[in-house]
């Protein structure tokens, strides 16, 4: 029979994990909007082309496009795996990261069908990225913060891979890397962990010359 307190902790883990599936949620949401809010002005900014051409406003024209062609890029430089809600993770995030001065590569693709619930696969990813981006923000000097993220097919496995630059304060107990965060209480490392072992999956942690790594492998 299972000790209350380990039924707590699975209690206030099944919480945490609901609370970020809304968040995720919320990010899908708003990224899509966007989206849409550009093809509808589409037409408009067609329009007003027009009328600098017939109007013989080279340069305003030419300022038009420049503006236009930096929302596009933006708009573009979306992450499109595939998997809606990876998506919304993975751009949520690595915006949030872009804004805190962390640079970021990320390469992301999902099968089209596979064994792992997308509020599972947002659990691992998102909290993975959380992780990074705190142990980012630990680094005084800007330019050493980065963050790798390949997300992909690896030997008929989902494979995820996180990477990012940190300081000299990783935490471990034997072979147990602890969290630094205080307000979720480890809950994120635990949600991740928890994740891997529901779906019979394997979990790789690296720490070494202030780079910190993390592997994981799900069957699909």
């Amino acid at each position: 029979m299972r000790s209350i307190l380990s039924w707590l902790i699975d209690r206030r883990l099944a919480a945490y994990q609901g609370d970020l599936a809304q968040k995720h949620f919320d990010a899908v949401q708003s990224i899509y909007r966007q989206m849409r809010g550009w093809r509808h002005n589409y037409h408009n900014h067609i329009q007003i082309m027009k009328a600098h051409i017939s109007l013989g406003q080279v340069s305003e024209l030419e300022a038009y496009l420049d503006k236009l062609d930096a929302d596009l890029t933006s708009v573009d430089s979306i992450i499109k795996s595939g998997n809606l809600m990876l998506d919304a993770v993975l751009n949520s995030k690595l915006s949030l990261a872009g804004e805190k001065k962390i640079s970021v590569t990320a390469k992301a693709t999902a099968p089209e069908t596979m064994n792992v619930s997308d509020i599972d696969l947002c659990v691992v990813v998102g909290n993975l990225l959380d992780n990074a981006i705190e142990a980012c923000l630990r680094l005084k000097d800007e330019d050493a913060r980065f963050i790798r993220v390949y997300i992909g097919l690896l030997k008929g496995q989902f494979y995820v891979s996180v990477s990012n630059s940190m300081g000299t304060d990783v935490k471990k107990q034997g072979t147990r890397y602890l969290t630094t965060k205080n307000s979720s209480h480890g809950f994120g490392l635990q949600s991740v962990d928890r994740v891997v072992r529901k779906y019979g999956g394997y979990v790789n942690r690296q720490n070494e010359d202030c780079i910190f790594a993390t592997e994981i492998m799900l069957p699909i």
